[in-house]
């Protein structure tokens, strides 16, 4: 699967595969393969993209078209 919309959206910010590597930590080469589907984006990632581009992790994964990320989720007393 490829991830077209992390793509899209480094474009948009006027970005580099190297600058959003830098953001995750990780080696351009590993970012690259995220983008473009040939390694499995970890949760952790998707949750730092998500909140790096004010996005929702939904709209990341093509799931919906509404970039607007959910709000908190209050917390429960128990």
């Amino acid at each position: 699967m490829k991830y077209q919309r992390i793509q899209d959206l480094r474009i948009d910010h006027d970005l580099r595969q190297q600058d959003v590597a830098d953001i995750l930590c990780c080696q351009r080469n590993v970012y690259r393969r995220y983008e473009c589907g040939e390694r499995e984006i970890p949760v952790w990632a998707l949750i730092t993209l998500s909140e790096y581009y004010h996005v929702s992790i939904d709209y990341l994964l093509g799931i919906t078209d509404n970039k607007i990320p959910y709000s908190p989720r209050k917390k429960v007393k128990r």
